[in-house]
């Protein structure tokens, strides 16, 4: 299993695009994507469990029912959530991009992000799609990548190479994802494609197990998105014996998808809208992994614990804190804290106490961008990971005004 070069496009039968159409009033930002495979493909997604969902996703969900999809296109500027048409806009999309591709509309992934609440124009989005199209490569996920980002400050791809019963497939994907992340499913955007023949069964059963220990573990400010969806499409075009069951073909894809998806997911975080640092939290020890997991995203939540880590404080009694009101069943007097960057580790709490430390030494560590709180339990075996970022005066600018 290698990284390889391609996003979206790394798999065989798969190009992408990204344009602007005009929907965003910046002339210089892409604003909508797309991707399309040469064949049709066998389609999986997971959705918001934010009961105010975007029309796209209700679209999604019904073209994809039967288990396949061909193209993928998505906006970016305007979530199309909460408007009376919003369905209708959604479909009419897959139609013009049916009509332009010569698919069945049925056959497409509708998605939108952007503002909530605001009236979709479906003219610039008309007059984007023959663009679309026209500019359809197999260098093209840069392009679509850029097309789906918000108030993201950087392009979110990965693709990696694997085998499969001597088979080289690929599988590759792009995320957005800055602010409004917290997801009871997935997360954001996330776009994923393959050429490994599996089955559409096959693919939902790895999404749904996948996302549980990578996009569920991220969380950037708490609030879970109208519009979060992940979707992947499978094309089968690797030519590899087609996967049904669990089986070690079924492992080998599942080791491919997590570690794109993980990497996706530190992408994520560490872009938090405003954010200076990506925060990793391990915590192992725990009862079991419903506990690790409680832990984990209360630490990683905690505002108190990211404004420490955005001034580089090692204040580990707002580790401790966070991790008492959790709700979670552990015994505090058997809790060891440590925090970890580049520059070294450093040993904060034992059994729930603290312990002597330079805090000279532990600031430089908290300087770093990437930050990990390692929390160890006396309780169990279990243990996970969650991904955060620090809290910022910036995210109160971006998201004060971010309307206007």
């Amino acid at each position: 299993m290698k990284i390889i070069e391609g996003g979206v496009c790394a798999a065989t039968g798969f190009s992408a695009s990204g344009v602007h159409c005009g929907i965003r009033k910046n002339k210089e930002k892409r604003d909508i994507a797309l991707i399309y495979s040469e064949k049709k493909a066998t389609a999986a997604a997971v959705y918001t469990t934010n009961k105010v969902k975007g029309a796209p996703l209700t679209v999604t969900k019904n073209n994809i029912s039967d288990g396949y999809a061909q193209a993928v296109i998505c906006n970016s500027g305007n979530a199309n959530t909460c408007n009376a048409n919003g369905i209708e806009i959604a479909e009419k999309m897959c139609d013009l991009l049916g009509k332009e591709l010569n698919i069945d509309p049925k056959d497409v992934v509708v998605a939108s992000t952007g503002v909530i609440g605001q009236p979709l124009n479906i003219e610039p989005i008309a007059s984007g799609i023959p663009m679309l199209k026209a500019q359809l490569s197999r260098d093209g996920s840069k392009n679509a990548a850029e097309g789906i980002m918000t108030t993201d400050t950087r392009l979110k791809e990965l693709s990696v190479s694997f085998e499969i019963d001597g088979v080289e497939c690929k599988i590759g994907g792009i995320a957005k994802g800055s602010g409004m992340i917290h997801p009871n499913m997935a997360t954001m955007l996330v776009f994923i494609t393959t050429d490994c023949n599996i089955s559409a069964q096959m693919l939902q059963k790895a999404l749904s197990t996948d996302i549980q220990n990578t996009f569920n573990m991220v969380s950037v400010d708490g609030d879970t998105s109208t519009n979060d969806m992940v979707t992947i499409l499978a094309n089968g075009m690797a030519g590899n014996k087609e996967i049904t069951e669990e089986n070690e073909a079924y492992k080998t894809f599942m080791e491919a998808l997590n570690t794109l998806t993980v990497y996706l997911c530190r992408k994520i975080a560490g872009d938090g809208e405003g954010a200076t640092k990506l925060l990793e939290c391990e915590v192992e020890g725990a009862i079991d992994e419903k506990n690790a997991k409680i832990i984990a995203k209360s630490v990683i939540c905690s505002s108190l614990v990211k404004s420490a880590m955005f001034g580089s404080d090692a204040n580990w009694g707002r580790v401790l804190c966070a991790i008492g009101y959790s709700g979670a069943a552990v015994d505090v007097n058997k809790v060891f804290v440590s925090f970890k960057s580049n520059k070294g580790e450093i040993s904060v709490c034992e059994n729930g106490a603290g312990v002597d430390f330079s805090e000279e030494i532990a600031k430089e560590i908290l300087l770093e961008e990437e930050i990990t709180i390692k929390i160890k339990l006396g309780d169990g075996s279990a243990k996970t990971v969650a991904w955060g970022c620090d809290l910022t005066y910036d995210y109160v600018r971006i998201n004060g005004d971010y309307r206007t």
